[in-house]
């Protein structure tokens, strides 16, 4: 018996609303009808217990909410529009195989298991959901938008057991305000003290002074707002974004400055040679006459320095001195504090007592690094010679260290003396102690804690799930073991094959048997269909079981420590990190320096002696 012919029904009465039409060739959309009319059309179908058989649910979103891909290039200048193939009834027995969707937090979620059509006196019949059916039902109870009609199609296709999110909400995504952007280097030059974001002042560092600017010179571009895209709930409620804010760049031209419109935008122009300034109180930009100032970093000259590109100075960073900005080349001294948001700093010269750090780059410095922290997010540090001094990196390469805390992710380094060093993996060509200071190595090790932990929640379930099984399969053979119903089920099989063949007596004997026999053969099959779960439940939790594994093992690789040769005593120890947080390097100098030269329980010694060569590599199963 098909799904179709198992209930009956009754075809939608009356006439179609006006923007829905019906052709024998497919239900369409008429070009005309507002998204309005169509939406109330589509809501009078579905509340009427009916459905659209056939149905291209892209299309239908998209004439609805304008939400999706852009229609097809056949349908983009049709009369109408066709997004289905019929109208047909939803029959009462049919809704009732769909069960409630769970609503949270702008998501619906539902449980895809068998469903049966429950008929008096025989036994229930499975069934078949139906996609078209789905998208209907989900529309009487109020989802109305935003269903993953491939996920769902895909569930009901195959008939898996899974309970998945049928439908999310589209949050409105915000527009962006106009803004004012800089395509000039090097604008915003003065002696004024700088404001900061509190609006109080910065005495230690200048609006930086003399720029020079040349005639017909683009020095700010104006980005005009974008506004954002609605949202909609599932109900189909729409989700207005906020309207962005508008500027005028008008407002910033001043004298000796002109506004210039052209196909790549507005823009404030210079429109003579000259010194730009900035009027504090007004925020307008002008240019008068020409100054050129090369003096050096230094709280006389330019003060802190706070810039936007790149930046490459010849002379020398003094003491306390900022350089704030992106892939910085120094070719003096530097005894201040650069800081980078990327790219590389690059340091001819020395790094003495200062500060050096990149957050997205790379650290390079070519003469000798004393006293200093030099610090990267995510980068590499280069040093030719370090002394004293705290570094931290995804890669330290180094060709001289002494007395250096150093955190890594890797550390490669020629000569060695009263480190103390932590990373995955660490490659010495010569180490040992210097005067009063050890050496001292840290392999860092994951903390498998969390990964074990889960292991040990879902062991349960492996265990329940496979004792659920097994007693479902028991109870299969008991009831299969009886003698009656193994006689029928023996006979049954040789009549289906035709390997008997029943006289009429004998085939009332038959009817007569399989009705004695029929409670229990219903009974294998709802066993059947219990035991076929508990089978999908069980590998679906193992198989978690077994990708925790798979990652723990992968975690696992990649800590490794290696010194060629020993010059004194040497020591290793492991040292535990949280693989699923931040970098343990990503920390502040003192902090890190505590950290390599500090022991806390549960840290292991793994080596302690001055002979090598040493290279050890933790097991892969630390736990065993």
């Amino acid at each position: 018996m098909s799904d179709e012919a198992q209930v009956p029904g009754q075809a939608v009465e009356g006439d179609l609303p006006a923007a829905i039409i019906k052709r024998p060739d497919g239900i369409f959309f008429a070009r005309e009808a507002s998204p309005r009319s169509c939406l109330s059309a589509v809501s009078q179908v579905f509340l009427s217990s009916s459905y659209f058989a056939g149905l291209d649910y892209a299309i239908l979103i998209k004439l609805l909410y304008n939400c999706g891909p852009d229609l097809p290039a056949n349908l983009a200048n049709q009369p109408m529009i066709r997004f289905a193939a019929s109208i047909e009834p939803f029959h009462p027995t049919r809704r009732t195989l769909y069960k409630a969707v769970k609503l949270i937090n702008g998501e619906a979620e539902y449980f895809f298991e068998p469903v049966f059509f429950e008929i008096p006196d025989m036994p229930a019949q499975p069934a078949r959901l139906n996609f078209d059916e789905f998208v209907s039902d989900m529309w009487v109870k109020g989802v109305r938008f935003g269903i993953d009609a491939p996920a769902v199609r895909d569930v009901i296709s195959y008939g898996r057991v899974a309970r998945i999110v049928v439908a999310r909400r589209l949050a409105a995504a915000p527009g962006r305000d106009a803004t004012i952007e800089e395509v000039s280097q090097d604008i915003h030059r003065s002696d004024a003290p700088r404001e900061k974001k509190d609006g109080k002042l910065d005495l230690q560092a200048f609006q930086n002074r003399f720029p020079q600017v040349k005639a017909n010179v683009r020095l700010l571009r104006k980005v005009p707002r974008v506004m954002g895209a609605r949202g909609y709930e599932l109900s189909g409620i729409v989700l207005e974004p906020p309207v962005p804010r508008d500027l005028e760049l008008s407002d910033m031209a001043g004298e000796g400055t002109v506004i210039e419109n052209s196909r790549d935008g507005e823009f404030l122009v210079s429109a003579v040679e000259g010194f730009l300034s900035i009027d504090a109180a007004t925020k307008r930009l002008s240019i008068g006459p020409k100054i050129i100032s090369r003096e050096g970093v230094s709280a006389r000259t330019t003060g802190n320095l706070q810039l936007t590109g790149e930046y490459e100075e010849f002379g020398d960073v003094q003491e306390q001195r900022v350089v704030d900005g992106g892939n910085i080349t120094i070719h003096g001294d530097v005894f201040g504090n650069i800081s980078s948001r990327g790219g590389t700093i690059t340091l001819s010269r020395n790094l003495m007592g200062g500060t050096t750090t990149n957050q997205e780059g790379d650290i390079l410095v070519r003469g000798v690094a004393s006293g200093a922290v030099l610090q990267t997010r995510k980068g590499e540090v280069h040093l030719t010679r370090a002394e004293s001094c705290i570094i931290s990196g995804s890669k330290v390469y180094i060709e001289e260290a002494s007395n250096c805390e150093i955190l890594a992710e890797e550390v490669h380094i020629k000569v060695a003396e009263g480190c103390a060093i932590g990373a995955r993996k660490i490659e010495i060509q010569s180490a040992g102690p210097r005067r009063q200071h050890e050496m001292l190595l840290y392999t860092l090790v994951p903390d498998l804690s969390k990964f074990n932990k889960k292991i040990m929640e879902l062991q349960p379930r492996v265990q329940q799930t496979a004792h659920e099984a097994r007693i479902r399969r028991n109870e299969i053979e008991a009831l299969s073991g009886q003698a009656e119903v193994r006689t029928y089920l023996s006979l049954a099989t040789r009549v289906r094959k035709r390997e008997v063949v029943l006289t009429p007596d004998q085939e009332q004997l038959f009817h007569k048997m399989a009705a004695n026999v029929g409670p229990s053969l219903r009974a294998i099959s709802k066993l059947s269909l219990l035991l076929k779960a508990a089978e999908v439940q069980h590998e679906q939790v193992q198989e978690e079981v077994n990708l925790i594994e798979r990652q723990k093992l992968t975690i696992m690789r990649g800590s490794h420590c290696k010194v060629e040769q020993l010059t004194g005593d040497v020591l290793l120890r492991t040292m535990s990190f949280a693989p699923d947080g931040n970098p343990p390097y990503d920390r502040p100098a003192k902090d890190l320096k505590a950290k390599v030269r500090t022991t806390v329980p549960g840290m292991q010694v793994v080596f302690s002696g001055s002979h090598g060569p040493l290279d050890w590599t933790p097991p892969l199963e630390p736990d065993a």
